[in-house]
């Protein structure tokens, strides 16, 4: 661990005007961002005794080892350059308000011509209007269903949509009055949009006037003795009163608030949120976050932070109830009232109906902290056991805290893939996984023909690629200092933008065929050129390989050849599941009960699941590839037009120049490659045996 000390900056070096720091480690890694009114105080206090710190923050400032700030206008400016910042370094130490799943919004996409309700996760697109969120998705369907009696908007795909119009017959919904089918015409675009936007009104609060001209409507047509349509009428107000009854009304009719609340320990909080709209409650959201400072304010500062951090104007209410004011409440108003396009009110609920609503928020909060607490705290302590457990059976001189594992997969020492996974803290980082093509040794004179690969050679080679690029990227890191001002930054405001941020997949089958086009990972050393984050510049504590001594050796002399001395190795065995370190005879056997070995397990199995999907995805390629791949300039298009007129590769091979010009889209120079490529590869004719049908060699 690095002494604080080390790199503290003089106080007269650093600035008393508003501004945004990083924190970095050895490696030249983004580990934590914040911002300041005043840089000066902000920053000092983080160098006082290191007793006095939180525990979360000691840990942070011992394991960095330089500090970097950028000075900027105002407060609002920090902010929005500091939420721009955690998104493209994902800093470890900064508190992450995540979901553990996406959840779902009643969606009506108003951009189209015919609008459609559906069930929609995920980022906001432009043209839809979004309502919720919702707990489950199975509430949006039954509140949709009870609604399509009074509002029959489109609910199919384009698919059906599509098929229904070229039939001339509706779907389902369009007999039982569920739709109002303008695929084939009973209503025209401009009639089903005033549906459309009945319905998002409806959605949107304003519900009085609908239940009302429905009574009217059953009041006349019974009237005019027209009772049929009276009771449907009836059936329709019925609808919409259960649809109703199914939103707790809770504040007035015109109040649209979130009401956030928290319940914390000393080492984590839990966070939930009501979506309070028209009076009515849409939806509920909760997190559980480790916290990084006992200051509640500075947390509900990071909460509105992120989340409205990439939210619509139309998703920001004009309250929002939390259970502390931020720490800089104003710039938070401001912000948040810049992106609604109107005044935003950020307070505490004093008394009242809010005041009650908050209570009920933070009992959810208080349930949530202890459910979580009951299913994580072994878990948490099970990490940690684990990383400990690999130090003094591996005798590391620290715990594991970045793991990388490598797996080789192919069939017959064909499509050989590698894939590298990483653990951090214990846990799986999906976005910094890696999928290589191993390309092999050639042989021949023109080094043309692939040699079969092993798995010790395939192994030697993804280490050596993936090891060289870490100690290119590592000598290029220190040029930091001349973009940014390490220890000494720049007066000029952050040229950061939010499009210049790295958005790196985080569902583990992401990573590019090749290390050479990876997508950089969420954090570590700037390029200086591109204002991107390095790739391999963040070296592993533990390389994990999967297999036996052979593998293991293969490995450290990949290390050795690089010059890489702080990186520990070990293979994993699966047969026994022993644990072999480079150049030694006998494995290190792990308990069975070992939560070490079972992470080791867990990290190897992961590399192989991800391996084989890779491989699996090549093998699938391979197996459709055509005879006409490989000629410059014919494309699929034009291998589609070629097929069509000729109908088969047999037939084209017996095609000449002047036919294949007769195909458009075709000249002289591409019909002679076409010809020459097939005249090349023809396949020899075999001699058959025509009285037994033996194939003669």
């Amino acid at each position: 661990m690095a002494d604080p000390t080390t790199y503290r900056p003089k106080p007269g070096e650093i600035p008393t005007d508003p501004g945004v720091y990083r924190f970095r480690d050895a490696h030249g890694r983004v580990i934590y961002v914040g911002k300041a009114k005043s840089l000066r105080p902000r920053l000092s206090s983080y160098f006082q005794d290191i007793t006095a710190l939180h525990p979360r923050t000691a840990t942070m400032v011992t394991t960095a080892a330089s500090v970097e700030w950028t000075v900027v206008r105002t407060e609002v400016e920090a902010l929005q350059l500091e939420y721009s910042w955690i998104k493209e370094f994902d800093p470890r130490f900064n508190v992450k308000y995540r979901d553990d799943k996406s959840y779902p919004f009643l969606a009506v996409t108003m951009g189209e011509e015919f609008p459609r309700a559906q069930v929609m996760r995920g980022a906001k697109r432009k043209g839809t209007r979004y309502f919720g969120p919702y707990g489950h998705a199975w509430a949006i369907r039954e509140t949709l269903d009870l609604l399509l009696r009074v509002f029959p908007v489109r609910t199919c795909s384009s698919g059906v949509f599509k098929r229904a119009a070229a039939s001339g017959r509706p779907c389902l919904l369009g007999y039982i009055d569920k739709c109002s089918a303008p695929c084939v015409g009973r209503v025209t675009p401009e009639e089903h949009r005033a549906i459309a936007e009945d319905f998002c009104d409806f959605m949107g609060g304003n519900t009085a006037r609908f239940a009302k001209r429905l009574e009217n409507r059953m009041k006349q047509a019974a009237a005019e003795l027209d009772f049929e349509q009276a009771a449907r009428l009836r059936d329709d107000i019925g609808a919409l009163t259960k649809a109703l009854e199914k939103q707790t009304v809770v504040l007035g009719d015109a109040t649209d608030a979130d009401v956030f609340a928290l319940s914390d320990d000393d080492l984590e909080a839990a966070v939930q949120v009501f979506h309070v709209r028209g009076g009515r409650i849409r939806g509920q959201r909760g997190w559980v976050v480790e916290k990084e400072s006992e200051d509640v304010p500075t947390l509900v500062e990071h909460l509105l932070l992120q989340v409205y951090g990439d939210a619509d104007r139309d998703a920001i209410p004009r309250e929002v109830l939390v259970p502390a004011l931020p720490a800089d409440v104003d710039a938070v108003t401001e912000w948040l009232s810049s992106v609604r396009g109107s005044a935003v009110s950020v307070r505490v609920p004093q008394r009242g109906d809010k005041r009650t609503l908050m209570e009920t928020v933070r009992r959810n909060a208080d349930q949530s902290l202890a459910r979580h607490k009951v299913a994580r705290a072994g878990d948490l302590t099970l990490r940690s056991k684990a990383l400990q457990e690999l130090q003094d059976y591996l005798g590391l001189d620290d715990a594991p805290l970045r793991i990388e594992c490598y797996d080789v997969s192919h069939v017959q020492g064909t499509n050989v893939v590698a894939s590298m996974v990483v653990f951090e803290d214990g846990l799986a980082r999906k976005s910094e996984y890696r999928r290589f093509i191993v390309r092999g040794a050639t042989s021949g004179d023109d080094g043309a023909e692939p040699v079969t690969v092993d798995d010790t050679a395939a192994m030697r080679e993804v280490l050596t690629r993936r090891f060289r690029r870490y100690l290119e990227d590592a000598e290029g890191a220190g040029d930091l200092d001349l973009s940014t001002g390490v220890v000494g930054a720049s007066s000029e405001p952050a040229q950061t933008s939010a499009n210049d941020s790295t958005n790196s997949s985080t569902n583990g089958s992401s990573g590019s065929s090749d290390d050479d086009d990876d997508e950089p990972s969420a954090s570590g050393p700037i390029d200086p050129e591109t204002g991107r984050p390095r790739r391999f510049a963040y070296p592993p504590s533990l390389v994990v390989v999967d297999g036996g001594l052979p593998q293991v050796n293969a490995a450290q002399a990949v290390l050795d050849e690089l010059g890489i001395e702080e990186v520990a190795l070990v293979g994993l065995a699966k047969r026994l599941e022993e644990v072999w370190l480079p150049r030694e005879d006998h494995p290190v056997i792990l308990p069975r009960t070992s939560e070490g070995l079972y992470l080791l397990q867990r990290l190897r199995d992961e590399a192989h699941r991800f391996a084989i999907t890779f491989h699996r995805q090549r093998r699938s390629k391979a197996m459709t590839t055509s005879q006409l791949d490989g000629i410059p300039g014919l494309g699929a298009s034009r291998q589609k037009a070629l097929l069509r007129q000729f109908g088969s590769v047999k037939r084209l091979r017996a095609a000449d120049i002047a036919d294949i010009m007769a195909v458009p889209g075709f000249g002289r120079s591409l019909a002679s490659a076409v010809v020459s490529h097939l005249a090349e590869g023809a396949p020899q004719e075999p001699a058959v045996n025509l009285t037994t049908g033996e194939v003669l060699e």
